[in-house]
């Protein structure tokens, strides 16, 4: 996000009630997935032909060595011999089945990571498209942390149990009622017998899914828990040190972490356990075939090649049984990791403007606030009936104490919020017949808070303003008493900022109001943007900030009260009500809520 999106919001608990994910059904999860990955359906079909391909080619080899085995039998006990042209045909067909069936295996094992990158790279692109779109109010009750897991470990999820088994299970379906079919065909008796064993294994594998799904789902939000305590963590290292709470912090990390660890092992356990039963199965399977095969054997209802074709086919039946306990133990996780996918992708947005047509290229800066009512939750109204009137060129100081409302009017007015009643106005149109992108292109902000990307000082001082020249980038620099430094740099301007470069709070700060200066829009929104600076650093700043708001209108949200002297007007809030407005002298003379304010920081 822009540093315009990420202005600071209401604390969390505002909105803890209104924006929580609506879970969603696994088989919807996977409904969302199948329909995502739609325009790609045409390729993944022909995926699952050359899987089936693969699958089909190999099921009938066990035939074909059955009729190998009878004809080396019949030769040993054979004057003649062995028929070796038609052994040889028989294994020239063999080599020929199971080459194509692994080119076929690799055909589709290729394409279908080829496909699976290209989803993936698009749900990335979609979620961080989604971000822009999602309402402040989603941010105010989810963490940063869990909004990036789902970008990176679910998205990453779901792309490897798409590339390994997709393509996998619907083979492994294929030969599994190809064995079956294969099996009848060769001997029923026996085809019973190897089924029979193996219904115990289906029986335990369905209880398996069913009791592991939870684990799953679990899994994954509590991964999404832990990676946002993670980043509140590091976002906020310095403060943790300083206040010396690493201890709490650490015992609250190692409760998220161990209660990962419980839903994981719980997850793997229950997983685990379809391999080593499918085994027992399998291996059970053999028993059965090898004892009842030799009796029938000897009893001469059956040649010796068809015990080998059904110990081949038994294998060809199991093996589809382990596929499934892998694949579905993946499916599991990559249906967990889809829902909160799709859940975020199908959060409600801002509301479409495309119909908008009309625009303000520039504005005059004559804003009125008309009887606006807000509330960040509809139950708490904060603002309740705010009137007021800045004219063309004046610079607004916003004051008053803690959550008076002073945030609430720069995100009313920047529409991150939108009011429950009443008109904003920027020269005579109301604001909410504008685009947002419209109405953010008037503003420049600089913020209390900086934010600078990885990229060279130009690069962060021009950000996203076009066709700017080196010199204005170096007169804004100079404007802010940033150019000295810049130039001791190693490349000047062209210097990456990265871990490499340590700017300290204040230099930052100058580097945001450069690309302040830069952007040279009509209207400028200031959230006391000296207060991480020095104080020859901030006489320097205010000097620039009152050559930066001459012809501007300007709100200035302040905390330092000697910073807003020359402002024309001074709105003094209190529970979102202006208690107190005019000027500083005014104010003082009438010893009222603003005096008690500014007496209270030279007292």
């Amino acid at each position: 996000m822009s540093e315009r999106e990420s202005y600071r919001r209401p604390p969390r608990g505002h909105m803890a009630s209104m924006m929580v994910d609506k879970p969603k059904s696994m088989k919807k999860a996977i409904r969302s997935l199948l329909s995502y990955a739609k325009q790609y359906l045409p390729v993944i079909v022909f995926v699952l032909v050359l899987a089936i391909a693969g699958a089909v080619l190999s099921i009938l080899g066990p035939n074909y060595i059955k009729t190998l085995t009878n004809t080396i039998q019949e030769g040993v006990f054979s004057p003649n011999g062995i028929n070796k042209a038609r052994a040889t045909h028989i294994c020239v067909t063999l080599v020929v089945f199971y080459g194509c069936a692994m080119l076929f295996t690799y055909g589709q094992g290729f394409i279908m990571a080829t496909i699976t990158q290209k989803i993936t790279k698009k749900m990335r692109a979609d979620i961080s498209t989604k971000i822009n779109r999602m309402p402040l109010r989603y941010f105010d009750t989810t963490s940063y942390g869990d909004t990036l897991s789902r970008a990176t470990n679910d998205v990453d999820l779901i792309e490897v149990t798409m590339n390994r088994s997709v393509g996998t299970l619907l083979g492994a379906i294929v030969q599994f009622f190809g064995a079956i079919i294969m099996m009848f065909y060769t001997n029923y008796i026996l085809a019973f017998a190897a089924i029979g064993t193996s219904l115990i294994g289906f029986f335990a594998m369905g209880m398996i899914i069913k009791k592991s799904q939870k684990h799953f789902i679990r899994q994954q939000q509590q991964l999404g828990e832990l990676n946002g305590k993670i980043e509140e963590i590091y976002s906020a290292h310095n403060i943790v040190k300083a206040y010396g709470t690493e201890a709490r912090e650490e015992a609250q990390f190692a409760k998220l972490n161990a209660k990962l660890r419980v839903s994981n092992r719980n997850a793997q356990f229950m997983s685990g356990l379809m391999m080593p039963f499918m085994s027992f199965v399998g291996n059970l399977g053999f028993v059965v075939v090898a004892i009842l095969g030799g009796a029938m054997v000897l009893s001469g209802k059956i040649s010796f090649g068809v015990v080998i074709a059904f110990i081949i086919y038994v294998n060809l039946f199991n093996n589809p049984l382990t596929t499934f306990a892998n694949s579905l133990s993946s499916l599991q996780s990559a249906a967990a990791a889809s829902e909160r996918v799709f859940t975020f992708l199908e959060n409600e947005e801002l509301p479409d403007e495309r119909e908008k047509t009309l625009r303000l290229p520039s504005a005059k800066g004559d804003v009125i606030f008309d009887n606006v009512h807000f509330g960040y939750d509809p139950s708490r109204e904060i603002m309740h009936g705010f009137s007021a009137h800045a004219y063309p060129g004046q610079k607004i100081a916003i004051v008053g104490p803690t959550g008076a409302g002073k945030t609430t009017i720069v995100n009313l007015l920047m529409r991150f919020y939108e009011p429950d009643s009443g008109k904003i106005y920027v020269d005579g149109v109301d604001i909410s017949t504008l685009k947002r992108e419209n109405i953010h292109d008037l503003f420049g902000m600089v913020l209390q808070d900086t934010w600078l990307f990885n990229g060279s000082i130009k690069e962060n001082i021009r950000y996203s303003k076009e066709n700017v020249s080196d010199e204005k980038i170096i007169e804004a620099a100079k404007a802010v008493g940033l150019h000295h430094f810049i130039t001791t740099l190693p490349k000047g301007y062209d210097t990456v900022l990265d871990d490499s470069v340590n700017l300290s709070v204040g230099q930052k700060q100058l580097v945001t109001i450069a690309r302040a200066i830069v952007e040279d829009a009509p209207l400028l929104i200031l959230d006391e943007a000296t207060s991480s600076v020095d104080t020859r650093t901030e006489v320097l700043i205010q000097q620039a900030m009152d050559r930066l708001t001459v012809g501007r209108t300007s709100f200035v949200i302040a905390h330092r009260l000697s910073t807003i002297k020359n402002a024309d007007l001074i709105l003094v809030l209190n529970e979102g009500d202006i208690v107190e407005q005019g000027t500083h002298a005014e104010l003082l003379a009438k010893g009222g809520a603003y005096a008690e304010l500014y007496n209270s920081q030279f007292n």
